[in-house]
């Protein structure tokens, strides 16, 4: 059973920054797929951003892409996502994905 466990969300102003991180345990982490996604209140979930079990293949929801980074450490089991430039419109739960696994996410807040 693979287990996801986020980390890093916080409150931040407009502008700022932050990095989640997601720990993976209980699989070869090195041959995962990996994706963000992100709920806001009141609304479905979102993808956000997607890297290949290597990192060497990313790919970006248009809302986020050029403001954040999807990267991985397989010597970790952690797959990151740094978020520059950070919006209102960013405050969401975000959870990161395996295939049918799901962790329960960490907080992101922007205040404007």
């Amino acid at each position: 059973q693979v287990q996801l466990v986020e980390s890093g969300g916080g409150l931040v102003q407009a502008g700022g920054s932050l990095r989640l991180s997601c720990a993976a345990s209980g699989g070869t982490f090195s041959t995962f797929v990996m994706q963000w996604f992100r709920q806001a209140p009141g609304k479905e979930r979102e993808f956000v951003a997607y890297i290949n079990w290597s990192g060497s293949n990313t790919y970006y929801a248009d809302s986020v892409k050029g403001r954040f980074t999807i990267s991985r450490d397989n010597a970790k089991n952690t797959v990151y996502l740094q978020m520059n430039s950070l919006k209102p419109e960013d405050t969401a739960n975000y959870v990161c994905n395996y295939g049918p696994f799901w962790g329960k996410g960490t907080l992101v807040t922007v205040s404007s």
